[in-house]
């Protein structure tokens, strides 16, 4: 087998029995792989500097001692801009690092309910929905039938029904009370205070 000598390659050994190949893709185009003749270029500033032949503007990068960087491949000329890449990629990484770490992951938390649900065991549920809902997750409220109470589906739509009115002041009801199989689902999604 021929092992391709483009630095771009690298190779996985996977599970399967043979070899597999796998490209490193890059975002932008920097240097000797920019393919265009003539190209718009942006200074290091970002002072535009005009339209120039793709080796003047190499000879510009390396003048500056930076990188010529394809920032925008499907303009007419293509747009370049002279930086330095490794430090722009540094940089873009951060930011998308803090945007990951501001991010809200909102959970589905699960409750479960029994058609025949004592007063005190809906209590216990029912404060850990309002739990869960003020912290900002939704919560999956599912009402489970065993056996013949299957027949009596109504039992169970009362249930959740009477759930959504007790919360509707932080809560909207994303799904309404539905039978799927032997369970009765609703789905709550927290308030947005917007």
């Amino acid at each position: 087998m021929r092992v391709p000598t483009d630095p771009h390659f690298y190779f996985l050994k996977s599970s399967i029995p043979f070899w597999r190949w796998h490209v490193i893709s890059r975002e932008h185009q920097i240097n000797d792989e920019i393919r265009a003749r003539e190209v718009r270029l942006v200074g290091a500033e970002g002072e535009q500097i005009g339209i120039k032949s793709i080796r003047d503007a190499l000879q510009l990068a390396a003048e500056a001692s930076m990188d010529l960087v394809n920032v925008a491949p499907t303009a007419k000329p293509p747009v370049c801009r002279i930086m330095d890449y490794g430090k722009f990629r540094y940089e873009q990484q951060k930011k998308e690092k803090e945007a990951r770490k501001n991010q809200k992951i909102v959970d589905v938390k699960e409750v479960w309910f029994r058609a025949n649900i004592e007063e005190h065991d809906y209590q216990v549920k029912f404060r850990n929905v309002v739990k869960f809902l003020s912290e900002g997750d939704k919560v999956k409220a599912s009402v489970r039938f065993r056996g013949r109470e299957i027949t009596h589906a109504s039992i169970g739509q009362k249930i959740l029904e009477r759930l959504s009115k007790e919360v509707a002041e932080i809560c909207n009801v994303e799904r309404a009370p539905k039978l799927e199989g032997r369970s009765m689902i609703m789905i709550l999604a927290p308030k947005t205070n917007s």
